[in-house]
């Protein structure tokens, strides 16, 4: 009888790629990014870590803090620099061998410039920023610390862009399009949506009483923080406009902020002007409900999402410092971006006011869009940019 041939060692299973992305604080609304990212990446064989520092002083104010169990937590070492928040992000040891590291583009993340400079990247590893390309808030677009965040620009692999603008910044600076991906940035809204369908006509109702505003006449809603940038002295002049020629109409303010005494002193002498303070969930929902107009003169973000939720035409201004999700805003098709003073402000929602077909086609079109720009959609563009990245051979610096 023969004997059994020797056994042949198995193969050892094939390590799977490991992604790993920086941030140096986790905020509460991308929980739900990071959890559903996790899951995506892992039903395509790659391991995704989440590296997350803490917030400074400053941040910690914002109350804004998330938690995850399965991230990394390190310990940042802060300073506070002419009013800046400098950071410095350890990493964790046991990942240096990731094949993917994305960073947050920001220059005050010290931590950073070691992997975009290849100081210590091992041989074959993708470096990636996920940001906006610009401060787009900056009041020097053309100062040193632009000029120093363009110079980095094609210093990674690749590019996980927030929006379409991203994509045309990042072209403009000379990185190739085929190593970008557009996220179209957003936020876990699914809850906001059952809080909106909850809404009966009866709270609708009870929110418009509580304006005083007679039935059909016309409310107008803000939402968001306040602060200069958010232009509530505009809000505020045009709005004077349209309550001239539409003495029913109402306009109610929801957030609170800096700027908070802007509203509560013209509130006093416009009866028809109301502040809510923030407002979260049913109640925040109840106030969307109630409107017909969503009015954001200043910078616009994640809140034109709401907009698009609550079926509600946003109307913005062309020169105010927006983020990256006004490229969302398509004017004359789901929202307006008019010129920067009052008149043309308040011509916009007249129009609107004065013609209920433009009205309804505008609000129509807000809401198809919010099924557009979902968490899941910017989860799935995340993945395949990895995929991608993770394809092709390093850029290399």
């Amino acid at each position: 009888m023969s004997a059994d041939p020797p056994a042949v060692p198995a193969a050892p299973a094939a390590r799977r790629a490991r992604v790993v992305v920086t941030q140096h604080r986790l905020l509460h609304y991308r929980q739900a990014f990071f959890d559903r990212l996790r899951d995506a990446c892992a039903a395509r064989g790659i391991e995704l870590r989440l590296v997350h520092g803490q917030a400074s002083p400053a941040e910690a104010l914002k109350k804004d803090t998330g938690r995850l169990p399965w991230a990394d937590e390190m310990r940042n070492r802060i300073w506070r620099v002419r009013g800046v928040d400098v950071v410095w992000q350890p990493y964790p040891r046991a990942l240096r061998d990731a094949d993917l590291v994305v960073l947050i583009q920001e220059n005050r993340i010290l931590s950073n410039y070691p992997w975009l400079l290849h100081w210590g990247v091992r041989p074959g590893q993708r470096v990636a920023y996920w940001g906006h390309g610009r401060n787009l808030q900056s009041a020097a677009p053309e100062g040193l610390r632009e000029r120093w965040k363009r110079w980095f620009v094609n210093r990674v692999d690749w590019w996980f862009a927030y929006t379409e603008s991203t994509r045309a910044i990042l072209e403009g600076d000379g990185f190739p399009a085929e190593r970008i991906s557009v996220l179209d940035n957003a936020i876990d809204n699914e809850q906001f949506e059952r809080d909106l369908a909850a809404v009966s006509a009866d709270e609708r109702a009870r929110r418009r009483k509580r304006l005083d505003a007679a039935e059909g006449a016309p409310v107008g809603l803000y939402c968001g923080s306040l602060y200069p940038d958010k232009r509530l002295d505009l809000l505020l002049r045009a709005a004077d406009r349209v309550q001239a020629d539409h003495p029913g109409f109402r306009l109610v303010v929801l957030g609170d902020g800096p700027s908070r005494d802007v509203i509560t002193a013209a509130a006093a002498s416009r009866p028809w002007l109301h502040w809510a303070g923030v407002q979260r969930g049913a109640e925040k929902a109840a106030w969307f409900r109630a409107a017909e107009l969503y009015l954001s003169p200043g910078a616009v973000g994640l809140h034109v999402l709401d907009a698009f939720c609550a079926g509600l035409p946003m109307i913005t201004t062309r020169g105010a410092r927006h983020g990256p999700e006004i490229a969302y805003l398509r004017s004359g098709e789901n929202g307006f971006v008019v010129e920067d003073d009052a008149q043309s402000y308040a011509d916009a929602v007249l129009r609107l006011l004065r013609d209920p077909a433009e009205m309804q086609r505008v609000r129509a079109a807000a809401a198809r869009d919010a099924g557009r720009y979902t968490l899941d959609h910017m989860v799935q563009r995340f993945v395949v940019g990895i995929e991608g990245c993770l394809a092709l051979p390093p850029k290399g610096g």
